[in-house]
């Protein structure tokens, strides 16, 4: 059985002390449980909803956390690119590049992140179809680079909600890469009452594992009130331990 993806840390870069309290804990749970671990956290959030929303910390020191905790704790890390010119910026250090579910059909920006080398992680937009996702792992591999992930990340649901269809597991697995499911993302409010419904998670991860899904994403945070970003739709970290556990019960039994 191959090993289980766990892709986890805060929404975006606030501080190096939450990113390391976030990547420890997380690191041994993997560790304990035979999963793979990768560290997620972006630099910059590129699709804020209002102006003055949060949008990140100093470049420069957002890229230094991240080699901070890759060198400490001797892990992948992975961040976000929204433009080409982000790719050479985050390449010598980031293990893993990924397409936000808004870009997932940007053919420059997917094309730069396959020419990167690395491990490329394409979120679906909520807007596309699972099949659509073929083509986009295709332009990866035009590249030469064979080194992709697709991510389910939920479909538009009416204005203000998304749903996540489990039957886009088997069906972007026809890929042939691993498929990981989003389990933060798509429960999330974003129009006023802006928040999320982080009770779901669990169920999102159990389901995701129960469908046959390679890997997890899940944003978490010591304090999800006190984030800067996705406050409303982050696991509260203390929790993790406890749904990665019956995450991989259900994975034994199938």
């Amino acid at each position: 059985m191959k090993e289980l993806i766990i892709i986890s840390g805060p929404c975006v870069i606030e501080s190096y002390d939450v990113c390391l309290e976030v990547a420890t804990i997380v690191n041994n749970i993997c560790k304990k449980l035979g999963f793979k671990y990768v560290f997620k956290s972006s630099f910059k959030k590129a699709n804020r909803t209002k102006v003055e929303g949060f949008a990140g910390i100093n470049e420069e020191e957002a890229f230094k956390i991240l080699r901070q905790i890759k060198s400490k704790l001797k892990i992948p890390v992975l961040t976000d690119v929204h433009e080409t010119s982000d790719v050479d910026k985050v390449k010598d250090f980031a293990d893993y590049i990924q397409v936000p579910a808004f870009l997932c059909k940007q053919t420059d920006l997917i094309l730069a992140a396959g020419r990167s080398g690395k491990w490329v992680n394409l979120k679906k937009g909520q807007f596309v179809s699972p099949e659509t996702m073929l083509f986009a792992a295709e332009k990866v591999r035009s590249t030469g680079n064979n080194k992709v992930m697709l991510t389910e990340r939920g479909s538009t649901f009416g204005y203000n909600d998304w749903v996540v269809d489990f039957r886009s597991v088997p069906r972007m697995k026809k890929a042939g890469v691993p498929v990981i499911v989003d389990c933060t993302h798509p429960l999330q409010k974003t129009e006023p009452p802006r928040g999320g419904d982080p009770e779901m998670i669990e169920t999102l991860c159990k389901a995701a594992v129960a469908v046959g899904a390679d890997g997890l994403f899940i944003e978490t945070h010591p304090h999800p009130a006190k984030a800067w970003s996705d406050e409303g739709s982050m696991l509260q970290l203390k929790e993790i331990g406890r749904i990665l556990e019956s995450c991989s019960r259900i994975r034994k039994v199938i």
